[in-house]
């Protein structure tokens, strides 16, 4: 498992360590904590829950999850969890036992719940198998905390592009869609912290955009001058859907609150 960190939030850091442990307890887990040499009070606490460190150049986040995930020897699987995210008891177990009882499957991944700074559900994400088949034309809905990835189908896909900032996942996952089949469950195996300081959240317009460049890439030639067609109205609706998370997780009051489900564009 990848945790690439600053190190500048250690309250939601140890959370998200906390949350890490508790898998343990059902499945072995090797946690690795990216992390520049500088942000010593980090280091300390993924020490005590038995971190391997890796020292982090800051070149981005893609090129921070791929010195972790070349640490690894004898594992698996690859997962990834931000230093702001949640799992939910018993999330790996749950998502082992799927990738491994569905023949060929090179992901498995789960629903996601969308929380506010004190873990109060906002709204969650169980779009399921149609989110596989959403991936090329529609909003991202596999949530990148919450899949589980066999990592020999990872180094045949290639690892993630440094060169992208936002949509990393987006494009690893276009990519694993022609190694084999994606399991999936619509229960919650994590949880996404929405807040104004998180990368993604915080630059919708830049993520929507880089999604939309990810997603024509990886289209048939022909179809890519017509990729417009959806993903602007495709954006359109998940800027929608996350101002309106925005408004609750403010807390606002209810009467300028909207339901929907946010994704990547």
């Amino acid at each position: 498992m990848v945790l690439p960190t600053l190190g500048d939030r250690l309250d939601t850091l140890a959370e998200t360590l906390e949350s890490v442990a508790g898998q343990r307890r059902d499945v072995p887990v090797t946690l690795v904590v990216v992390v520049p040499p500088e942000a010593g009070p980090a280091r300390r606490l993924a020490e005590s829950y038995a971190a391997r460190l890796v020292d982090d150049p800051r070149r981005g986040i893609s090129h921070a999850i791929n010195l972790g995930v070349e640490t690894a020897t004898d594992e698996s699987y690859y997962a990834w969890i931000g230093d702001d995210d949640l799992f939910r008891p018993g999330a790996l177990a749950t998502l082992r036992r799927l990738i491994e009882s569905t023949p060929g499957a090179v992901v498995a991944f789960g629903g996601c719940d969308y929380v506010d700074g004190a873990g109060r559900v906002l709204a969650s994400n169980r779009a399921g198998r149609w989110a596989r088949w959403l991936l090329p034309w529609g909003p991202d809905l596999i949530p990148h905390p919450g899949s589980l990835i066999r990592l020999d189908a990872m180094r045949s896909a290639g690892l993630f592009d440094p060169g992208l900032r936002y949509a990393m996942d987006l494009d690893m996952f276009l990519r694993l869609r022609a190694l084999g089949p994606f399991a999936s469950t619509r229960t919650s195996v994590s949880a996404f912290r929405w807040h104004a300081d998180s990368l993604t959240v915080a630059n919708r317009a830049a993520s929507g955009a880089e999604a939309d460049r990810v997603k024509t890439a990886h289209l048939p030639r022909g179809l890519r001058p017509l990729s417009p067609l959806w993903h602007v109205p495709v954006r359109w609706a998940s800027a929608r859907a996350a101002r309106a998370m925005s408004r609750r997780a403010s807390g606002l009051p209810a009467g300028s609150r909207r339901r929907g489900l946010p994704g990547r564009g």
